[in-house]
């Protein structure tokens, strides 16, 4: 069975609550402030939910995010805020849903997005994300950054391939967000945002920064690409932004 947390009031209402119950999914309501993030770490749970119409949800959202304790916990904002869709994004929220969409996107929620390192993975993780980015990743992001989306792919696919370890995934988030950028320039507004949501369940268990790249941008700009996408619709994906496909950030090491 999966646990998640629940923040803030109790009245969430009946058919988001009904939906996680039909999925089979435990949840434990956090209603206190203090001790948030020690009781985060007792109860590992796959995601946190946060209700936008809560006073507190910039608490319930950031906290984790902030802990090395938690921050690779997904935390999912439910509102139909634009500004706080935003601001959420930008300080770590891993995804946000409007009340309506909800139920239909928790199976994806469920399968993409609530996953669980285990310790020793996370530390795996940790040390290889402090290693320098590999030659052939570093021809890849000269590529995306190019807008060369379909030619970065196999680079990126070939170091996927062989790197055994948890940080093969930082090569496929990048890899799926820059395909979803090509379906954009192909005009395939479907596939780019089918791609799109893929991307979540690799991006989400890395830290901000990993062998360079920063990750954290990485995410808010896929996440910034899709709020397009569903703004505009994928049957107009021609009035979509191309200004907002940005390159892939690196960090002073």
């Amino acid at each position: 069975m999966t646990t998640i947390v629940i923040t803030g009031l109790l009245a969430w209402p009946d058919n988001l609550l009904g939906a996680l119950r039909e999925h089979d999914v435990k949840f434990i309501r956090y209603m206190e402030e203090t001790g948030y993030v020690a009781r985060l770490s007792d109860d590992r749970p796959a995601f946190i939910l946060v209700d936008g119409n809560h006073p507190s949800w910039r608490f319930w959202t950031v906290t984790p995010k902030v802990s090395p304790a938690t921050r690779r916990i997904p935390v999912v904002l439910v509102t139909n805020d634009p500004e706080k869709r935003d601001v959420a994004l930008r300080s770590g929220a891993n995804l946000v849903v409007s009340p309506i969409d909800f139920v239909d996107e928790l199976p994806m929620i469920l399968t993409e997005l609530a996953r669980v390192p285990s310790a020793e993975e996370t530390a795996e993780l940790d040390r290889q994300c402090d290693e320098p980015l590999p030659t052939g990743a570093i021809e890849a992001v000269h590529k995306f950054n190019a807008g060369e989306y379909h030619e970065q792919h196999d680079e990126f696919e070939a170091l996927w391939m062989r790197e055994p370890g948890p940080v093969r995934q930082l090569y496929q988030g990048v890899l799926q967000v820059g395909i979803a950028y090509y379906q954009i320039t192909r005009g395939n507004g479907r596939g780019a945002l089918k791609m799109l949501l893929r991307t979540i369940q690799w991006l989400a268990p890395l830290p901000d920064v990993c062998q360079g790249i920063n990750v954290a941008q990485l995410r808010a700009d896929a996440a910034a690409v899709r709020a397009e996408l569903e703004r505009v619709g994928v049957e107009n994906i021609n009035q979509f932004d191309k200004s907002l496909l940005k390159p892939v950030q690196m960090m002073e090491r």
